[in-house]
Protein backbone atom coordinates (compact mmCIF):
# COMPACT_ATOMS: atom_id res chain seq x y z
CA UNK A 1 0.00 0.00 0.00
CA UNK A 2 1.42 3.58 -0.79
CA UNK A 3 0.49 6.88 0.45
CA UNK A 4 -0.06 10.07 -1.46
CA UNK A 5 2.96 12.68 -0.82
CA UNK A 6 5.06 9.47 0.45
CA UNK A 7 8.48 9.51 0.66
CA UNK A 8 10.93 6.60 0.42
CA UNK A 9 13.69 6.52 2.77
CA UNK A 10 17.23 6.34 1.34
CA UNK A 11 19.95 4.95 3.77
CA UNK A 12 22.69 7.23 3.00
CA UNK A 13 26.20 5.31 2.68
CA UNK A 14 28.82 5.95 5.31
CA UNK A 15 31.72 8.23 3.63
CA UNK A 16 34.89 6.73 1.75
CA UNK A 17 38.08 7.91 1.51
CA UNK A 18 37.46 10.47 -0.76
CA UNK A 19 34.99 12.43 1.68
CA UNK A 20 37.26 11.49 5.17
CA UNK A 21 40.52 13.15 6.01
CA UNK A 22 43.36 11.59 4.92
CA UNK A 23 45.74 13.00 7.05
CA UNK A 24 46.30 11.84 10.71
CA UNK A 25 46.34 15.32 11.86
CA UNK A 26 49.73 14.67 13.67
CA UNK A 27 53.21 15.80 12.50
CA UNK A 28 55.97 13.39 13.31
CA UNK A 29 57.68 14.57 16.29
CA UNK A 30 61.03 14.95 15.31
CA UNK A 31 63.31 14.54 11.87
CA UNK A 32 64.65 11.19 13.89
CA UNK A 33 60.83 10.02 13.86
CA UNK A 34 60.12 10.97 10.39
CA UNK A 35 63.45 9.92 9.00
CA UNK A 36 62.55 6.32 10.83
CA UNK A 37 59.01 5.97 9.46
CA UNK A 38 60.16 6.99 5.85
CA UNK A 39 63.33 3.71 6.58
CA UNK A 40 60.69 1.08 7.67
CA UNK A 41 57.99 2.04 4.91
CA UNK A 42 61.03 2.09 1.80
CA UNK A 43 62.72 -1.16 2.80
CA UNK A 44 59.44 -3.11 2.93
CA UNK A 45 57.88 -1.75 -0.50
CA UNK A 46 61.17 -1.72 -2.08
CA UNK A 47 61.41 -5.61 -0.81
CA UNK A 48 58.11 -6.14 -2.11
CA UNK A 49 58.23 -4.24 -5.06
CA UNK A 50 56.70 -7.18 -7.39
CA UNK A 51 54.28 -7.95 -5.06
CA UNK A 52 50.79 -6.19 -5.55
CA UNK A 53 48.49 -8.01 -2.45
CA UNK A 54 49.99 -6.12 0.28
CA UNK A 55 50.24 -2.71 1.44
CA UNK A 56 52.16 -0.64 3.41
CA UNK A 57 51.07 2.69 4.52
CA UNK A 58 52.56 5.46 7.54
CA UNK A 59 51.02 8.59 9.46
CA UNK A 60 48.18 8.06 7.96
CA UNK A 61 44.32 7.75 9.16
CA UNK A 62 42.70 4.66 9.52
CA UNK A 63 38.63 4.58 10.28
CA UNK A 64 37.06 1.42 11.71
CA UNK A 65 33.32 2.85 12.59
CA UNK A 66 30.99 5.33 11.47
CA UNK A 67 30.76 7.11 14.46
CA UNK A 68 34.78 6.96 14.99
CA UNK A 69 35.15 8.49 11.58
CA UNK A 70 32.29 11.23 12.61
CA UNK A 71 34.40 12.23 15.64
CA UNK A 72 37.64 11.99 13.87
CA UNK A 73 39.55 11.12 17.28
CA UNK A 74 41.84 8.06 16.65
CA UNK A 75 45.06 8.40 15.29
CA UNK A 76 46.53 6.33 12.79
CA UNK A 77 49.55 4.32 13.15
CA UNK A 78 53.24 5.35 12.45
CA UNK A 79 53.56 2.41 10.23
CA UNK A 80 51.08 -0.55 9.30
CA UNK A 81 51.17 -3.60 7.15
CA UNK A 82 47.96 -5.16 5.42
CA UNK A 83 48.51 -8.89 3.85
CA UNK A 84 46.29 -10.27 1.48
CA UNK A 85 44.78 -6.85 0.21
CA UNK A 86 45.37 -4.92 -3.61
CA UNK A 87 48.35 -2.60 -3.10
CA UNK A 88 46.95 0.22 -5.19
CA UNK A 89 47.53 4.53 -3.95
CA UNK A 90 45.32 5.08 -0.37
CA UNK A 91 44.44 8.57 0.90
CA UNK A 92 43.54 6.88 3.85
CA UNK A 93 42.64 2.89 5.74
CA UNK A 94 38.88 2.82 5.76
CA UNK A 95 38.24 -0.86 7.04
CA UNK A 96 34.77 -1.00 5.69
CA UNK A 97 35.45 0.11 2.11
CA UNK A 98 38.56 -2.68 2.71
CA UNK A 99 36.27 -6.21 3.12
CA UNK A 100 36.87 -5.40 6.79
CA UNK A 101 40.61 -5.68 6.38
CA UNK A 102 42.92 -4.15 9.25
CA UNK A 103 46.35 -3.99 9.77
CA UNK A 104 48.49 -7.18 10.45
CA UNK A 105 51.33 -5.41 11.68
CA UNK A 106 51.55 -1.60 13.21
CA UNK A 107 54.97 0.06 14.75
CA UNK A 108 54.39 3.00 16.71
CA UNK A 109 57.58 5.05 17.15
CA UNK A 110 57.18 6.44 20.62
CA UNK A 111 57.40 9.98 22.31
CA UNK A 112 57.44 11.95 25.43
CA UNK A 113 53.49 13.52 23.75
CA UNK A 114 52.45 10.22 22.36
CA UNK A 115 53.54 7.21 24.75
CA UNK A 116 50.90 7.40 26.90
CA UNK A 117 48.24 7.03 23.95
CA UNK A 118 50.17 4.58 22.43
CA UNK A 119 50.23 2.54 25.68
CA UNK A 120 46.92 2.76 26.47
CA UNK A 121 44.32 4.10 24.46
CA UNK A 122 45.66 2.94 21.12
CA UNK A 123 46.73 -0.23 22.62
CA UNK A 124 43.36 -1.02 23.21
CA UNK A 125 42.12 -0.08 19.88
CA UNK A 126 44.61 -2.33 17.72
CA UNK A 127 43.76 -5.47 20.35
CA UNK A 128 40.07 -5.06 20.84
CA UNK A 129 38.66 -3.33 17.84
CA UNK A 130 41.40 -3.69 15.06
CA UNK A 131 42.32 -7.57 16.31
CA UNK A 132 46.12 -6.43 15.08
CA UNK A 133 48.24 -9.76 15.12
CA UNK A 134 51.31 -7.79 16.16
CA UNK A 135 51.71 -4.47 17.93
CA UNK A 136 55.93 -2.88 18.02
CA UNK A 137 56.99 0.29 20.43
CA UNK A 138 59.87 1.88 19.32
CA UNK A 139 61.57 4.70 21.24
CA UNK A 140 64.11 5.91 18.21
CA UNK A 141 66.19 8.23 20.51
CA UNK A 142 66.98 4.81 23.16
CA UNK A 143 66.66 2.73 20.83
CA UNK A 144 64.45 0.42 22.89
CA UNK A 145 62.02 -1.85 21.33
CA UNK A 146 59.29 -3.94 22.47
CA UNK A 147 56.80 -6.24 20.40
CA UNK A 148 53.35 -7.70 21.66
CA UNK A 149 51.04 -10.65 20.35
CA UNK A 150 47.51 -10.93 20.49
CA UNK A 151 46.45 -12.90 22.80
CA UNK A 152 43.17 -14.21 20.73
CA UNK A 153 41.38 -15.63 23.96
CA UNK A 154 41.67 -12.08 26.06
CA UNK A 155 41.51 -9.55 23.06
CA UNK A 156 44.89 -7.84 24.62
CA UNK A 157 48.25 -7.56 23.70
CA UNK A 158 50.90 -9.92 25.76
CA UNK A 159 54.61 -9.41 25.71
CA UNK A 160 56.93 -11.27 22.76
CA UNK A 161 59.89 -12.87 24.08
CA UNK A 162 63.23 -11.66 21.35
CA UNK A 163 65.99 -14.07 20.61
CA UNK A 164 69.50 -14.04 22.50
CA UNK A 165 70.51 -11.24 20.13
CA UNK A 166 67.56 -8.81 21.39
CA UNK A 167 66.08 -8.88 17.63
CA UNK A 168 62.25 -9.79 17.37
CA UNK A 169 60.68 -12.14 14.46
CA UNK A 170 57.57 -11.16 12.56
CA UNK A 171 55.39 -14.29 12.23
CA UNK A 172 53.04 -12.41 10.16
CA UNK A 173 55.84 -11.16 7.38
CA UNK A 174 58.02 -13.57 8.30
CA UNK A 175 60.80 -11.40 8.66
CA UNK A 176 62.70 -9.52 11.95
CA UNK A 177 62.99 -6.72 13.56
CA UNK A 178 66.16 -5.44 15.42
CA UNK A 179 68.43 -1.81 16.29
CA UNK A 180 71.50 -1.49 14.08
CA UNK A 181 73.28 1.75 14.31
CA UNK A 182 74.18 3.47 11.14
CA UNK A 183 73.71 6.49 8.72
CA UNK A 184 70.20 7.15 7.10
CA UNK A 185 69.91 9.78 5.05
CA UNK A 186 72.99 11.67 6.57
CA UNK A 187 71.57 10.99 10.55
CA UNK A 188 73.69 8.84 12.49
CA UNK A 189 71.54 7.04 15.02
CA UNK A 190 70.56 4.05 15.91
CA UNK A 191 67.60 2.72 13.94
CA UNK A 192 64.98 0.13 14.35
CA UNK A 193 65.60 -2.13 10.68
CA UNK A 194 63.64 -5.29 9.18
CA UNK A 195 66.00 -8.46 9.27
CA UNK A 196 65.73 -11.58 6.75
CA UNK A 197 65.87 -14.78 8.46
CA UNK A 198 69.49 -15.27 8.58
CA UNK A 199 69.24 -11.43 10.48
CA UNK A 200 70.87 -9.44 7.89
CA UNK A 201 69.83 -6.17 7.49
CA UNK A 202 67.35 -5.35 4.33
CA UNK A 203 69.13 -2.97 2.32
CA UNK A 204 67.49 0.31 1.45
CA UNK A 205 68.15 1.56 -2.44
CA UNK A 206 71.03 3.87 -1.37
CA UNK A 207 72.27 0.97 0.28
CA UNK A 208 71.69 -1.28 -2.74
CA UNK A 209 73.43 0.90 -4.91
CA UNK A 210 76.45 1.06 -2.92
CA UNK A 211 76.75 -2.06 -2.48
CA UNK A 212 76.62 -3.10 -6.08
CA UNK A 213 79.20 0.00 -6.39
CA UNK A 214 81.45 -1.84 -4.01
CA UNK A 215 81.24 -5.08 -5.82
CA UNK A 216 81.58 -3.31 -9.08
CA UNK A 217 84.98 -2.04 -7.62
CA UNK A 218 86.11 -5.52 -6.01
CA UNK A 219 85.67 -6.89 -9.76
CA UNK A 220 87.77 -4.54 -11.26
CA UNK A 221 90.10 -4.76 -8.87
CA UNK A 222 90.51 -8.15 -8.76
CA UNK A 223 90.69 -8.00 -12.51
CA UNK A 224 93.52 -5.55 -12.19
CA UNK A 225 95.32 -8.12 -10.12
CA UNK A 226 95.00 -11.20 -12.41
CA UNK A 227 96.31 -8.59 -15.25
CA UNK A 228 99.31 -7.62 -13.49
CA UNK A 229 99.82 -11.09 -12.41
CA UNK A 230 99.65 -12.49 -15.53
CA UNK A 231 102.24 -9.75 -16.93
CA UNK A 232 104.28 -10.27 -14.23
CA UNK A 233 104.40 -14.36 -15.05
CA UNK A 234 104.93 -13.53 -18.45
CA UNK A 235 108.10 -11.15 -18.08
CA UNK A 236 109.31 -13.38 -15.93
CA UNK A 237 109.23 -15.94 -18.37
CA UNK A 238 110.71 -13.96 -21.14
CA UNK A 239 113.26 -13.09 -18.92
CA UNK A 240 113.93 -16.87 -18.32
CA UNK A 241 113.98 -18.12 -21.88
CA UNK A 242 116.22 -14.78 -22.75
CA UNK A 243 118.73 -16.24 -20.16
CA UNK A 244 118.00 -20.39 -21.12
CA UNK A 245 116.40 -21.12 -23.75
CA UNK A 246 112.82 -21.36 -24.95
CA UNK A 247 111.04 -24.16 -22.37
CA UNK A 248 110.51 -27.65 -23.32
CA UNK A 249 107.12 -27.26 -25.36
CA UNK A 250 107.38 -23.54 -25.26
CA UNK A 251 107.24 -24.21 -29.40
Amino acid sequence: MSFQGETSFVPIPPPGEDELPYDDGEPMESQRHRKQMNLLIEVLELLWKDRDDVYVGGNMAIYFSELQARKNDFRGPDVFVVLDTVRRERKSWVVWQEEGRTPDVVIELLSESTEAVDRNDKMRVYAKLLHVPEYYLFDPFTGVLEAYALDLATMSFVPASPGTSGDVTSARLHLGLGVRHGVYNGLEADWLRWLDREGHVLPTAEEQARAAEEQARAAAERARTAEDEAKQLAARLAAYEQRFGKLPGGG
